[in-house]
């Protein structure tokens, strides 16, 4: 079990915690984290910019897909828009997408007192030894 610091907008951290969002997809056009670095049963600490944790989330399971087709992509806008709770406008956005990891959550937990993580850079997503 590995633990990672993912920085969420405020209004996707809130879909999760209501469990609107039941899948985080994270969309790259470079190889960079969580790409084939998360694995189930790994532990995701939610953080809104500039703000402290909040809570936290279990990864149920993954999956990944390297330089998908546009039919693949399609494929994943439709089967798992729902649950992904993403706006119309995200998917226009990301037309040149060579990556992606979806992250199906479970086990949803807010904190009362956070923990401390010292995280100074503009990373969205990081790999906690």
């Amino acid at each position: 079990m590995t633990k990672h610091l993912a920085i969420f907008n405020s209004t996707d951290a809130a879909k999760i915690f209501s469990g609107k969002r039941k899948v985080e997809g994270r969309f790259s056009q470079i190889r960079i984290a969580p790409f084939a670095k998360v694995s189930k049963e790994d532990i995701v600490l939610v953080k809104t910019p500039g703000e402290k944790i909040i809570g936290q989330f279990i990864v149920d399971r993954v999956l990944y897909f390297d330089h998908p087709r546009q039919e693949e992509f399609n494929g994943i806008k439709r089967k798992y828009g729902r649950d992904l709770s993403l706006s119309a406008t995200f998917w226009l956005d990301k037309e040149k997408i060579n990556y992606v990891t979806l992250m199906f959550i479970k086990s949803v937990s807010k904190f009362i007192v956070a923990p401390q993580i010292n995280k100074k850079d503009l990373r969205p997503w990081v790999v906690l030894p």
